[in-house]
């Protein structure tokens, strides 16, 4: 029964490790750190330049979209992944490499018709103060269209 438990011996002691030299770190940087505080040591850094804006203003919401479709789309291209490396071991059979195929051709006509469907929606425009849709040639006009002494 002993021996059951020693890889669950070993991970604790790396544990314990990792998390007591996390804190001594930790400490040693409160004791022996510079305590110099005030002006310019107190704002916000970024990158050594001055902050550019207010931290705390608002984004559009289209950014949030266009994260959470990154991330959607991104998970699903991850299922695509073991399904290739399994592929290879499906064509040994005739039925079931020609069923996976058509799964993943129905899978990947899902992600088309949803990409499309945002596109059409105009979810993935990045015009911070123009509606989707909305975007104008320089000048005024629009394609094809010439000035009257053109």
């Amino acid at each position: 029964m002993g021996q059951d438990f020693l890889p669950y011996v070993a991970i604790a002691v790396t544990m314990v490790l990792c998390t007591g030299l996390a804190l001594a770190i930790l400490i040693a940087n409160a004791v022996l750190g510079p305590k110099r505080r005030g002006g310019m040591k107190d704002e916000p850094f970024e990158c050594g330049s001055p902050q550019a804006d207010d931290p705390r203003k608002r984004v559009s919401v289209r950014f949030y979209a266009v994260a959470i479709l990154f991330v959607v789309f991104d998970i699903e291209a991850v299922f695509l992944f073991p399904w290739a490396v399994l592929y290879r071991e499906l064509l040994a059979s005739p039925v079931l490499g020609v069923i996976a195929l058509a799964e993943i051709l129905l899978f990947v006509g899902i992600l088309a018709v949803g990409l499309w469907w945002v596109w059409g929606k105009g979810a993935l425009e990045w015009a911070f103060d123009a509606p989707p849709g909305k975007t104008e040639v320089a000048g005024g006009r629009g394609h094809g269209e010439a000035k009257a002494g053109d």
